[in-house]
């Protein structure tokens, strides 16, 4: 894959998208951290609230990222910002109005590893930027795409009821083409953004599924009490 934009051109937009909103790529980390907060005190607002901020987070991508930073040096962000827009439509229909997500953290392999994504994406990322020399301004904050994306396959992770396939979509196609950019960007860090996505897809399938067949049992049972 060959991008239309240089090394020195992509952390330019890094730089100047960083530089522009600052500080409130630290604002974010603290409304991710309250996300998982609600989640983990079972606060009775958190199945609205932590959708509401997914919506926010990934229109945020869209609008002001990819359509007004990333626009400048890959028209290809025009459709990214599209999809973008529409994932955070998705996450507020589903979400916020058809009420689709119920978090009740559990001890079990889903939650685990959704906890290891939210870990990567506040911590371990930005620690392997700095290690690999992707400082301040020049580096992936958080509320950027990448970082953002693993996050959300970790709270998605931490949902213990189904959730439409749809809302996997656009974070697993967005998972595949960041890490194709990452190898040419020689951005590290970014490699924990295919792992996400694809061990996170196929986790919340998984579950999905499970959750299906619990739902078909505890449905037989109650027509054979009644029988």
């Amino acid at each position: 894959m060959n991008l239309p934009f240089t090394i020195d051109e992509f952390f330019n937009v890094i730089k100047s998208y960083n530089l522009s909103i600052f500080p409130l790529q630290i604002i974010f980390n603290i409304i991710a951290l309250f996300c998982l907060y609600l989640i983990l005190s079972k606060q009775n607002s958190r199945n609205k609230i932590v959708p509401l901020i997914l919506s926010f987070f990934w229109i945020w991508m869209g609008i002001v990222y990819q359509l007004i930073f990333f626009t400048a040096i890959n028209k290809a962000a025009y459709l990214f910002g599209f999809l973008f827009i529409i994932q955070g439509i998705l996450f507020f229909f589903f979400g916020v109005i058809k009420d689709k997500f119920s978090f009740e953290y559990q001890n079990n392999t889903f939650n685990y590893f959704g906890l290891v994504f939210i870990l990567y994406a506040l911590v371990i990322y930005p620690v392997l930027g700095l290690l690999l020399n992707h400082q301040y301004p020049f580096s992936p904050t958080f509320g950027l795409p990448c970082p953002t994306s693993i996050f959300t396959f970790g709270i998605l992770l931490l949902i213990n009821k189904r959730i439409p396939v749809l809302l996997l979509i656009i974070p697993f196609i967005w998972a595949i083409i960041g890490f194709g950019a990452a190898l040419k960007l020689s951005v590290y860090e970014d490699y924990g953004l295919l792992i996400a996505g694809i061990i996170g897809f196929i986790l919340l399938v998984i579950s999905n599924k499970s959750l299906l067949i619990e739902i078909n049992k505890e449905i037989t049972k109650t027509d054979t009490t009644y029988e």
